[in-house]
C-alpha cells in the first residue's frame, strides 16, 4: 500500500535497465522496499511493505547508473553527479563554520540579493525529511517592508492573546503543565505581548528586529514533526557560509499553528505543523570571539548484556 501524504498518493517507479545492470546487487540492499532479485535479474514488487516511497538510495548508489526512479516528485533529471571530495568541506572547516555562527539580531541597512536568498533555498532543498518527497514549506518575506508589515500583523496577535498568560489562565493550568513549564511561561511568554506591543508603538520591531530577510519553514501533518526544523538549520548554515548572520525566532510559531488572520494573510495552511521563523541579514557588527556552549547532557548507554 502506497505511503499518503500531501504531495504524493501512488507508489513511485522504479526503472532499471537491465542490459547495463551488472547484478551487483547494491540497489537492493539500500532498499527497504520493493526490490529484491530473482532468475539473475533485479525485480520490483510493489507490494513489498510500503512499496517504492522514492527515497531514490538504489538509483544514487548504483554504479551502472541504469536505474531511474519515476514518481512522488522525482525523475531522472533530479540524479546528479556528486562533487568530487576536495570540494566538500571535512570536519575542520564544517566545525569552523559551526563554531562561527552567532545569533544576529542587528542587520546593514542593506537588503539580501535574489540570487543569495536562492542560494539559501537550494542547501534547504538538500535537508533529509522523515520520508519523501519533502513536505516543508517555506514562507520568503523579503524585503525590509515586507518583514516590517509581518512583524507588525503577529505583535497584534500577540496582544490581542495576552489575556491567555495572565495570572488567571495561568493558574488554572498550572496542574496540567507542570511546575517547569508553568514558570517559563510565566517569566518568558507572559511579558512578550506588552514588551512587543510597546515598542512597536515606538517604531522599534523586536519581534523581527529589523531584519531584511525572513523565512517562516513549515510542514504538513503527514511531515515528520522536526523535518522543518531541520530544514531551518540547513538554512542558517547556508546563510552563514554566504556572510549573512541569521537567529532564530521561537515565539511565532504557536501563534501561525491555530486559526488567526496571520496565519490566512501568508498563506500559511491551519493544518499545518508548527513551524520556526528565521531572520537573516547582513550582520551589523563583528564578532572577535565565538562561544563554546555544552548539551542539557549526553549518556553512553552501556547495555545490558554481560
Amino acid at each position: 500500500m502506497p505511503l499518503v501524504t500531501r504531495r504524493a498518493k501512488e507508489n513511485a517507479e522504479v526503472i532499471i535497465d537491465h542490459e547495463l545492470c551488472n547484478l551487483c546487487g547494491l540497489c537492493v540492499k539500500v532498499c527497504s522496499g520493493p526490490l529484491y532479485i530473482e532468475d539473475d535479474r533485479v525485480q520490483v514488487d510493489q507490494s513489498i511493505l510500503f512499496g517504492c516511497y522514492g527515497c531514490g538510495q538504489c538509483a544514487a548508489v548504483c554504479p551502472q547508473m541504469c536505474i531511474v526512479v519515476e514518481g512522488r516528485e522525482m525523475s531522472a533529471k533530479d540524479l546528479i553527479d556528486l562533487p568530487p571530495r576536495e570540494q566538500r568541506a571535512d570536519y575542520e572547516q564544517l566545525y569552523a563554520l559551526l563554531l562561527s555562527r552567532r545569533s544576529i539580531r542587528a542587520f546593514k541597512d542593506r537588503e539580501v540579493e535574489e540570487e543569495v536568498i536562492q542560494k539559501i533555498l537550494d542547501a534547504v532543498s538538500t535537508a533529509p525529511m522523515g520520508l519523501p518527497p519533502s513536505e516543508v514549506q517555506v514562507l520568503v518575506l523579503q524585503g525590509f517592508d515586507r518583514v516590517r508589515e509581518f512583524a507588525e500583523d503577529m505583535v497584534k496577535v500577540f496582544k490581542s492573546s495576552k489575556w491567555l498568560f495572565s495570572p488567571v489562565v495561568l493558574g488554572i493550568l498550572r496542574p496540567f503543565m507542570g511546575k517547569e513549564v508553568y514558570d517559563f511561561m510565566k517569566s518568558f511568554a507572559a511579558p512578550l505581548p506588552d514588551y512587543f506591543s510597546e515598542n512597536m508603538a515606538q517604531g522599534r520591531d523586536m519581534l523581527l528586529y529589523g531584519a531584511p530577510l525572513a523565512m517562516y519553514f513549515h510542514a504538513s501533518p503527514t511531515s515528520d514533526p522536526v523535518d522543518f526544523a531541520v530544514a531551518g538549520t540547513y538554512a542558517m548554515l547556508a546563510a552563514e557560509s554566504l556572510g549573512l548572520g541569521s537567529c532564530m525566532i521561537g515565539t511565532i510559531g504557536p501563534y501561525l499553528k491555530y486559526k488567526n488572520p496571520v496565519g490566512k494573510k501568508y498563506g500559511i495552511p491551519k493544518e499545518n505543523n508548527q513551524g520556526i521563523m528565521i531572520i537573516f541579514g547582513y550582520p551589523k557588527y563583528k564578532y572577535a570571539r565565538g562561544i563554546k556552549r555544552t548539551l542539557g547532557g549526553v549518556t553512553f548507554y552501556q547495555g545490558s548484556r554481560g
